[in-house]
């Protein structure tokens, strides 16, 4: 009986109402804080910042800008892709002058019907033109 009585007596759940933390006071937060005002901006933001003050400014020729910096030529060789697959084409077909990247694509590149070879190589701006 007494197993009854003290099982009875045992404090019940919170309700949903009462387990509800959002009305509870939040010592742990600083009343007084607020949020910053200014954010960070991406570079199309600041770059559209940058051209708008400048188109304002009137600039002389010796005046040095993020725009107006040009770089010397690369000294690295630029990659050659194959024509055909996109990948990088280390090796040129003697005949067709097409790019082309192992012994599966050269087979390919052989067996490429006359003017197909030009279009290819239209997309890559390497075409002869005949007048």
């Amino acid at each position: 009986m007494t197993e009854s009585t003290n099982f009875a007596e045992a404090p019940l759940p919170p309700t949903i109402a009462e387990a509800n933390a959002n009305g509870m006071p939040k010592t742990f937060r600083n009343g007084s804080w607020k949020a910053p005002k200014n954010r960070n901006k991406n570079i199309k933001a600041i770059i559209a910042e940058e051209q708008r003050r400048l188109a304002d400014k009137d600039l002389g020729i010796d005046d040095i800008t993020y725009f107006n910096i040009d770089a010397p030529p690369s000294l690295i060789p630029s990659k050659a892709y194959c024509d055909i697959t996109g990948l990088e084409g280390k090796y040129r077909s003697p005949s067709t002058n097409l790019r082309f990247y192992n012994q599966e694509v050269a087979q390919v590149v052989r067996d490429i019907p006359p003017g197909v070879d030009q279009q290819y190589l239209e997309l890559r701006g390497a075409n002869i033109i005949l007048r």
